[in-house]
């Protein structure tokens, strides 16, 4: 029986091949996951048994799922469905993904064929994946876009998602980006605050971020700035609690402008230091280092 205190929390990683669930793997065995690397779907609650009678010592456990699997994978959202039966198991889905340039070139540097098309292109490979992965994708809890992550840094926020100091907070993460690079896929909630006065056009602050005092100053000196702030934090005080009681265990708040590097970085930095006291937050800032 598992412990009555303590829900076992479980993460089934899935994704495409080649967007980094090996090394999601290895950085939760790092935080002291019990590890299972591609588990075919009928075995899942089988797995869910034995979590529930390791009389407490197994409280974390992470698996990767795919389609090398792929003769198994078509049970998987029959025993996904199962695991609900076990109250005692929390269960989410984590999903690893990346462009389809970014794979191909994955490819190329490691050589490695892709597992769905041995004898054909890359690129087969990855539209017959993406074809077959969609419904999965679908109902993941949490989507990591590894396009432009090393793996250092896809380590770091694994990291920074799974390692709770305190389960009964939630774990917040303020991200600063500009939209002319993109929107976080990985983003629950979005802001954006481009109608905020830019510093860009200010010559003294244009090559300072928004965590330089000067540039910061400037960003909340607006009575527009402090009116949305206002209301951006009465609105995030009111939906965190709720988020929490639902289940969810982490949560990204994008925060956009044009470039990801003065207003959404200032705003971000200002919303990290509001909650960080009664949440387990940090800041991001993902493109606060590019230029152009």
């Amino acid at each position: 029986m598992a412990s009555e205190n303590k829900e076992i929390n479980l993460v089934v990683i899935t994704g495409v091949s080649g967007a980094g669930k090996t090394v999601a793997l290895q950085s939760l065995e790092d935080l002291g996951f019990f590890c299972i690397d591609n588990l075919p779907p009928v075995l899942l609650p089988k797995l869910a048994e034995l979590l529930e009678q390791s009389g407490g010592q197994l409280q974390k456990a992470a698996l990767v799922i795919d389609l090398r699997g792929r003769e198994f994978f078509s049970s998987l959202f029959e025993s996904l469905d199962t695991l609900e039966k076990h109250h005692g198991i929390h269960y989410q889905i984590l999903y690893l993904d990346a462009g389809d340039q970014v794979l191909v070139r994955r490819y190329k540097e490691t050589r490695r064929r892709h597992p769905l098309s041995p004898e054909g292109t890359p690129m087969d490979g990855i539209r017959l994946e993406r074809e077959l992965l969609e419904e999965i994708k679908g109902r993941a809890h949490q989507i990591i876009d590894t396009s432009q992550l090393k793996p250092a840094q896809l380590k770091e926020k694994i990291v920074a998602r799974f390692h709770q100091t305190d389960q009964n907070r939630l774990a917040v993460t303020f991200q600063s980006f500009g939209f002319k690079y993109g929107i976080p896929i990985d983003a629950d909630l979005v802001f954006d605050v481009r109608f905020l006065p830019n510093p860009h056009y200010v010559e003294s602050l244009k090559p300072g971020t928004g965590k330089d005092q000067d540039v910061y100053d400037y960003v909340m000196k607006w009575e527009e700035t402090r009116q949305f702030l206002d209301k951006l934090t009465d609105m995030l005080s009111f939906l965190l609690p709720h988020y929490h009681r639902e289940g969810k265990t982490s949560l990204v708040v994008g925060i956009g402008c044009t470039g990801g590097k003065h207003r959404s970085v200032a705003v971000a930095e200002y919303l990290n230091r509001q909650f960080s006291e009664h949440e387990q937050t940090r800041v991001a800032h993902r493109d606060i280092q590019k230029s152009g």
